[in-house]
C-alpha cells in the first residue's frame, strides 16, 4: 500500500499527516480553518485518497503558517507514498467545473519541482480565509513532492466556486497521474529516473 505518514513540528505549528494514494477519498482533516478544511476534503474525497491531518498552528497570529506548513507535510507524504514510482502513469491534465468557474491542471511527476499558477480575479477572502494562500499551500506541496504543476483558472466570478475547481482538479490530477498502468515497464522516463 501506497502510504506514508508524516509529523512536523516548528515553533509555529504543530501537524501530524497520514496520507494514502490508493484509498477511497476517506478524510480527517483538523486544521483550524474552515474553509481550508473543507478544500482538502474535497481534494481527497475526488482524489480516491485517504488523508488525515490535525494541524495546531499559530492562528492568533494569521492563517499563513498552518497553510505553508501542511503543503509541505502533505508534499513529504505524498513523495514518500510514491516510493520507487514504477509503473505510474506520471502525466495527466484534468478539466474541472464549479458551476459558473473553470479551472484546468496539468502535473507532471517528473523529480523536479516547477510551479506556474494563474488565477485572476480572486477576492481577497472567502470567509476569514486569505486567498493568497492558496498559492503558498501549492507552492509548499510542489517544492517537497518535486512534482510540476500548472494551475490555470479559465474563468469564474465567485471566488469560493474558483478555488474549488482548483482542489478538486488537482485531487483528480493526483489520481491520475500516480495510477499503475501494466503496460508501463519500470520508471516512465527515458532517463531511467524521476
Amino acid at each position: 500500500m501506497r502510504k506514508a505518514t508524516v509529523s512536523r513540528q516548528t515553533s509555529e505549528t504543530s501537524i501530524d499527516l497520514d496520507f494514502t494514494i490508493d484509498g477511497d477519498g476517506t478524510s480527517s482533516i483538523k486544521t483550524g480553518i474552515g474553509f481550508f478544511d473543507h478544500m482538502l476534503t474535497l481534494m481527497t474525497k475526488h482524489g480516491l485518497f485517504n488523508l488525515e491531518v490535525k494541524c495546531d498552528g499559530d492562528l492568533e497570529v494569521d492563517q499563513h503558517h498552518s497553510v505553508e506548513d501542511i503543503g509541505i507535510a502533505l508534499g513529504q507524504a505524498f513523495y514518500e507514498s510514491l516510493g520507487d514510482k514504477k509503473g505510474i502513469t506520471r502525466y495527466a491534465t484534468v478539466t474541472t467545473p464549479m458551476d459558473e468557474a473553470l479551472s484546468t491542471i496539468s502535473l507532471d511527476i517528473s523529480g523536479r519541482a516547477y510551479f506556474v499558477y494563474h488565477m485572476e480575479g480572486l477576492k481577497d477572502k472567502v470567509g476569514n480565509f486569505d486567498t493568497e494562500l492558496v498559492e503558498e499551500f501549492f507552492q509548499a506541496f510542489v517544492s517537497n513532492a518535486n512534482v510540476t504543476l500548472h494551475i490555470n483558472l479559465a474563468y469564474g466570478k465567485n471566488t469560493h466556486h474558483m478555488i474549488e475547481s482548483i482542489f478538486k482538479g488537482f485531487g483528480r490530477a493526483l489520481d491520475q497521474a500516480t495510477q499503475i498502468n501494466p503496460r508501463i515497464k519500470g520508471v516512465p522516463s527515458t532517463k531511467g529516473s524521476l
